[in-house]
């Protein structure tokens, strides 16, 4: 065959015509130098303007029908709500199919460009002009023999896509006139030879890597002795298994296998591929048409025509390969969307972390504290004298006294006990918010918490001096009277209200005092001779008086004994919820709302896999 060189392609002799020719015969060059007989033949043909004198037609991108412009907005929403979170390289691949699919829309609809991809010697370029009905890509022993890409459009308009492709105007054809050229099934296609895939040369593989990214649709060429290469599988089949619906594999040089070896090795072709996992579109399912043919002899290329025909006319072919590209960067994202089991914060862990915050204050020492206070104040109003001067010099004299006890509530070394148990409890906390999570949520979560946590040990003890304040002020009236606090992280607590009874219990008291010392002195009088004698009176009254001490210390000991109990609980209370509270502020709530923002994006990925094309 005969290559087209730059020079040939639209030459001209200044009438405006190519080759000079004034009756706007569809010419390149080439056709000038053919036999008489092709020329005769193209004569016969009706004209086909060249791609430089037609009308400009551009046509905007329909929108799509279906679920993919919802996926595109998710996807898009998806990445920017993620960015915070997830590194530029994560969210690399996903960017980069949005930014695609844009440039994809904003372009021709009606158009639909395939590639035509192959190894070095399977053939694509003769097919490439076998479909074209002309000799426009090079042929030949010379290998590489296709170094640029080089695109046969059947219709105008599509110079944009062309553009987006990087193809140059000097490599930008039109099918010979012909059947081929007039096939209205073939009307909007683009066709594209590339380089080798496996060429020694780098800029040609990575020509073939951005054109592939750009296609709408792949042919792949494979020949009897390569098409099982580990370079074609697994660089380009493997990784674009999810892109079936838009792959063509067609076995080339049929011709050179004897009897029935043709079949053997379209059957282990297939094989291979469904070990690529690639779904094949047999018995009317979605994806790849694999086939055997022979671009040499013709063997099957009507058939190959015919099948791109119904493809190209089908015009869902941009749309199918942009799902598939939202299906592929979908996959790659799932490690850091999808999360094993149901993560967060439940009741039990909300509830065992206050726990560990309560103890960790100390919140049950404190209301037990509260409550030995109330009852060492009723034993010091209701106690009889005589017990309260012994508790006064016991106290004096003994450093280990319960009010030397009161005074240290908590030691320093416990103090330093108390912050660990802040930090164990926000760990564990944190733990259990990102279990199951994936990484970069997981690690998002834990710094919130830890962020949060700092200064926290400091925070619950103002918090919990101003809870007991709120306490005593809600306090100050019913049954009880006086100010009353919480107590304090390391300080004594305060004296706890008295009830109104207290005064009454006081005077009994005093009363029976009274009645111990007038029985008393009555009996020294009787004594000493200064009263009339008679013990059984001053005995009895001072005997009322020993006694009724006793009971009445007895009676308001246990009168104050549910009083004294709710005072702890309350004041245990208090502390528990300012520690909760303050917890949940610092805490919780960072941990929550880290939460919420995976939720929204989980959304926003099920949004995106909903619809998948490839079932990933």
């Amino acid at each position: 065959m005969t290559a087209v060189t730059d020079e040939d392609h639209g030459k001209g002799d200044g009438t405006g015509k190519p080759d000079g020719r004034a009756d706007g015969r569809w010419d390149d060059g080439l056709i000038a130098r053919r036999a008489a007989e092709a020329r005769e033949a193209e004569e016969a043909a009706p004209p086909t303007p060249a791609e430089d004198e037609a009308e400009p037609q551009v046509e905007a991108y329909a929108p799509a029908d279906g679920p993919l412009p919802a996926r595109l907005d998710a996807l898009r929403e998806l990445v920017g709500l993620s960015r915070a979170r997830l590194d530029r390289d994560t969210l690399a691949e996903a960017g980069r199919v949005l930014d695609e699919a844009a440039a994809r829309q904003r372009l021709s609809s009606r158009h639909t460009v395939i590639a035509v991809a192959g190894a070095t010697g399977s053939g694509k370029s003769t097919l490439f002009n076998a479909l074209a009905g002309a000799p426009i890509s090079d042929t030949g022993l010379r290998r590489p023999t296709t170094s640029q890409p080089i695109a046969c459009s059947w219709t105008d308009g599509a110079a944009g896509l062309l553009d987006r492709l990087a193809v140059p105007g000097r490599l930008r054809r039109r099918p010979h006139p012909g059947p081929a050229a007039f096939d209205e099934a073939l009307q909007g296609l683009v066709l594209v030879d590339l380089p080798d895939h496996d060429s020694a040369a780098t800029e040609h593989r990575d020509q073939v890597d951005r054109v592939l990214a750009l296609v709408d649709a792949v042919i792949w060429v494979v020949d009897p002795e390569k098409y099982a290469d580990a370079a074609l599988h697994e660089r380009y089949l493997r990784p674009l298994a999810g892109h079936a619906e838009v792959t063509f594999v067609v076995l080339n040089q049929t011709d050179r296998l004897p009897g029935e070896a043709a079949d053997l090795v379209l059957d282990d072709l297939r094989r291979l591929l469904d070990e690529d996992g690639i779904a094949l579109g047999e018995h009317g399912e979605p994806g790849a048409t694999v086939m055997s043919l022979s671009a040499l002899t013709g063997d099957g290329v009507p058939e190959l025509r015919e099948m791109i025909g119904r493809f190209v006319s089908d015009r869902t072919a941009a749309t199918r390969r942009l799902s598939a590209d939202v299906d592929a960067a979908a996959a790659r994202l799932r490690r850091v969307y999808v999360a094993e089991g149901r993560p967060g914060l439940g009741e039990r862990a909300r509830e065992e972390f206050t726990d560990r915050l309560a103890e960790a204050v100390g919140a049950a020492a404190a209301g037990q504290a509260a409550e030995r206070e109330w009852r060492r104040n009723a034993s010091r109003a209701c106690g009889t004298p005589w017990l309260r001067l012994w508790r006064w010099y016991e106290n004096r004299g003994l450093p280990g006294s319960l009010d030397r006890l009161g005074q240290a509530l908590t030691p320093p070394e416990e103090e330093l006990t108390a912050r660990q148990r802040v930090e164990q409890a926000v760990r564990i906390v944190a733990d259990d918010a990102a279990d199951g999570l994936p990484g970069p949520w997981a690690q998002a979560v834990r710094e919130a918490a830890f962020t949060g946590a700092q200064g926290l040990p400091e925070a619950l003890d103002e918090l919990a001096v101003r809870a007991g304040a709120a306490g005593a002020s809600k306090r100050g009236g019913g049954t009880e009277t006086g100010k009353s606090t919480v107590p304090q992280l390391g300080g004594r607590p305060p004296k706890p209200p008295r009830p109104k009874w207290w005064p009454a219990a006081v005077l009994a008291q005093a009363s029976m005092t009274l009645l111990q010392i007038f029985g008393g002195l009555w009996l020294v009088g009787q004594i000493i001779g200064v009263l009339e004698p008679g013990l059984v009176t001053p005995a009895l009254i001072m005997l009322a008086g020993v006694v009724g001490g006793p009971l009445v210390e007895w009676g308001c000991a246990a009168a104050i004994r549910g009083p004294a109990r709710r005072y702890g609980q309350d004041a245990e209370r208090r502390l528990r919820e300012a520690a909760a509270g303050c917890g949940r502020a610092r805490v919780l709530d960072p941990v929550a709302a880290e939460l919420v923002r995976y939720r929204e994006v989980r959304e926003r990925y099920v949004t995106v896999t909903e619809f998948s094309t490839t079932g990933r």
